[in-house]
């Protein structure tokens, strides 16, 4: 597995999502400032909102940028067998017989992307089932309480 390019395709994803916030930013902005948006009375608030909408997500396009920068910079480790799982980890954990994929980012937890015909979630250190990965190795297993339900992850592999 090639971890360089499943970092490019996390990056391509968020610069996606990227520009999709700068458009609306954008056009938020532009309604908040246009002619025809100007209050009719003191209890139209149609250009308030506008501007307030376009703050958030003008707030969330830097987000995003910070978080193209911090992949970028992420360093890719090679884990050998019996390595604990961090930061840039390919795990792969297996429930009631279903595998599932996941990398291990700073950020972005729940990002999907799909990567030489593979899926992978991103999860982050501070998520759930990220804070109890972290550190485990592969062969462990996990158990995990969700709606009064407890599950068994097996971690098949730690990449």
């Amino acid at each position: 597995m090639d971890k360089a390019r499943l970092r490019n395709a996390i990056i391509d994803k968020i610069r996606t999502e990227l520009d999709n916030q700068t458009r609306a930013a954008l056009l938020a902005r532009d309604e908040a400032t246009h002619e025809e948006s100007k209050p009719e009375n003191k209890y139209d608030t149609h250009s308030q909102e506008a501007a307030y909408l376009a703050e958030g997500q003008a707030r969330l396009a830097a987000e995003l940028q910070e978080s193209i920068a911090l992949y970028q910079s992420l360093t890719l480790t090679d884990f050998a067998a019996g390595h604990p799982i961090t930061l840039s980890a390919v795990v792969t954990l297996e429930t009631a017989g279903r595998k599932l994929r996941y990398f291990f980012g700073p950020r972005n937890g729940g990002l999907e992307v799909t990567c030489d015909g593979v899926d992978y979630i991103v999860i982050t250190p501070q998520s759930p089932l990220g804070r109890q990965l972290l550190g485990q190795r592969a062969g462990e297993t996990l158990v995990t309480q969700s709606a009064g339900r407890t599950t068994k992850q097996q971690i098949l592999s730690v990449e």
